[in-house]
């Protein structure tokens, strides 16, 4: 009898501890509701990802600088993502989509190897558009210096929630992966 007590005792300590985990320094910014076009020419919105957590950031195909770290580390987050079994999108919004047509977007992420069943490289709005809604959605830039071909941007790495809500952004050149892990499972869990 001591024994199923003993057992019994364990098992709802550990399962309170998992109750109490949080995301530490949450952000609760509204992504704003969109309708873009993805990789494979399909639209992609707001709604398609409610009920999903997911990754977001911002790139561009002819970045010199910063979108090729980015590219390789969320590549590679995503495949240890897959490697903990945990089911999470990814989200890339191009910010020059008058060069980045959803072909061009497709060879781009090919190259880096990335899996694009779980992966939206998302283009087909105006400049304009992506920077209003970088800013209003993700505190971030994305603007196109007037007779540039570099764009400025954002460098973090977004987590977003299954109602829509980025939870929190990380850095996307120096990624903390086991951070941005631990706080997909504790957003997984509140499923």
């Amino acid at each position: 009898m001591k024994t199923k007590w003993f057992t019994l005792l364990i098992m709802v300590s550990l399962f309170l501890a998992g109750c109490g985990q949080e995301i530490k320094d949450p952000v609760s910014w509204e992504v704003e509701d969109f309708t873009f076009t993805n990789q494979d020419n399909e639209e992609v919105s707001l709604a398609d990802l409610q009920g999903e957590v997911w990754l977001a950031d911002f790139v561009f195909t002819n970045c010199t600088t910063v979108c090729l770290p980015m590219m390789a580390n969320m590549t590679e987050l995503q495949d240890q993502l897959k490697q903990e079994g945990l089911d999470v999108r990814i989200v890339s919004f191009s910010v020059d989509p008058t060069v980045d047509t959803p072909e061009v977007l497709k060879s781009y992420a090919e190259n880096y190897g990335a899996d694009l069943s779980s992966w939206d490289l998302l283009t087909g709005y105006s400049p304009e558009k992506i920077d209003a809604f970088a800013m209003k959605s993700f505190q971030s830039v994305a603007r196109k210096p007037a007779n540039e071909d570099q764009v400025v941007h954002g460098t973090s790495f977004y987590l977003v929630d299954q109602e829509g809500v980025v939870r929190k952004f990380y850095d996307g050149i120096n990624p903390p992966t086991e951070e941005i892990i631990s706080d997909i499972e504790i957003l997984l869990a509140e499923e």
